[in-house]
């Protein structure tokens, strides 16, 4: 097993392996550079559905998505994906997956099945690195905060997507969700600090309205996002990434109109975070 850095501060791309074979001190060591790097990339893999999710219980539970479509044969596959006459893609802002959730999930693996000719890559921003470079008075701000997150006004049936060429294939509208976390909280396996607000599902400082609460987050938000925590996932066939949603952002670029896309995700059972 080899590595090679995606970036300097988040990300690592790791050849030599074939996930559908990988158990024991090799899925370890897998583990630990994901919760450490944030993502890892995993290129030429033949991993089918049946392997895809074998190897997911072999890391540990998996949640079942609540919005995106189901494979019909795989449940525990969500399938994200834009046809070529849609316009609006999932996953298109800056977020971290299921951070509304009281027990939010420690991440996903993605599987690429259908990919665009050029475009559709997904970026990613690592929250170490990105507490790290705070000034020392911004981090005394936020220390002891608490931050509500929700994905009501993004997936409800009044919400963003509800409003766009996607709303009518996603599930999970009348679900409610919302969750109170640290603003800066500790990996439970690293012990590193992250911080732990995004810009997709967090919604204002608790004891604070979403206007008083505002100036501070979106200082916090341009803060993760410098270009030096950021990292690039190219997608080519057989191409697989997992990815830390305590530990990174992401987003997927929407630059491939007219094209489709389609990836597998299963989605991993995380822990209750704290400070």
């Amino acid at each position: 097993m080899e590595t090679t850095r995606l970036a300097p501060l988040c990300g690592v791309e790791i050849s030599g392996v074939q996930l559908a074979d990988v158990r024991g001190e090799t899925l370890d060591a897998i583990r630990q550079a994901v919760w450490e790097h944030g993502v890892a990339l995993f290129r030429n893999q033949d991993f089918g559905p049946e392997q895809h999710i074998a190897f997911a219980k072999a890391w540990g539970g998996i949640d079942l998505n609540s919005y995106f479509p189901l494979t019909d044969a795989y449940p525990e596959i969500a399938v994200v994906g834009k046809r070529p006459d849609q316009v609006t893609n999932i996953g298109g802002g800056w977020h971290t997956d299921h951070s509304y959730d009281p027990v939010p999930a420690m991440g996903s693996i993605l599987v690429a099945r259908e990919l665009p000719p050029s475009g559709g890559d997904t970026l990613f921003a690592h929250m170490g690195a990105a507490y790290d470079a705070l000034p020392d008075d911004l981090k005394a701000e936020i220390e002891g905060l608490e931050a509500f997150h929700t994905a009501d006004h993004v997936y409800s049936t009044e919400g963003f997507y509800a409003r766009t060429d996607i709303g009518e294939s996603l599930r999970g509208k009348e679900v409610t969700t919302g969750a109170t976390h640290p603003v800066v909280v500790r990996h439970p396996q690293t012990g590193r600090k992250l911080l732990y607000v995004n810009a997709a599902f967090t919604t204002h400082i608790v004891g604070r309205t979403r206007e008083e609460s505002m100036p501070l987050l979106q200082q916090l938000f341009a803060a993760a996002l410098l270009p030096e925590n950021q990292a690039r996932v190219v997608w080519r066939p057989g191409s697989v990434a997992i990815w830390d949603n305590r530990t990174t952002w992401h987003m997927a670029m929407n630059d491939y109109q007219g094209h489709a896309r389609e990836m597998h995700r299963i989605t991993l059972t995380g822990e209750p975070l704290a400070a």
